[in-house]
């Protein structure tokens, strides 16, 4: 089957990061919910740490989305 054709200005590596920020976001929620629930300290520990991975991501995420927005108004002033 073949695939439906990508817009040129979407590559894979250009998807919205918005949405990949909310997912790591949603992610470290549910890892500080189970956090919250855990019976035993090295269950609680683990998710604790997952809750900060999840949240460095999203924060990466959202520094990514504004210096991909920055570069391609650099583009946009240049092209102009």
């Amino acid at each position: 089957m073949p695939r439906a054709p990508r817009a040129a200005n979407n590559p894979p590596a250009l998807l919205n990061s918005r949405t990949n920020r909310q997912l790591c976001l949603d992610r470290a929620a549910v890892a500080r919910a189970e956090a919250e629930s855990a019976i035993l300290p090295n269950v609680r520990e683990r998710c604790l740490r997952a809750e900060a991975a999840w949240t460095e991501m999203a924060d990466r995420a959202e520094r990514t989305e504004r210096m991909r927005a920055k570069l391609l108004d650099e583009k946009a002033a240049a092209a102009e």
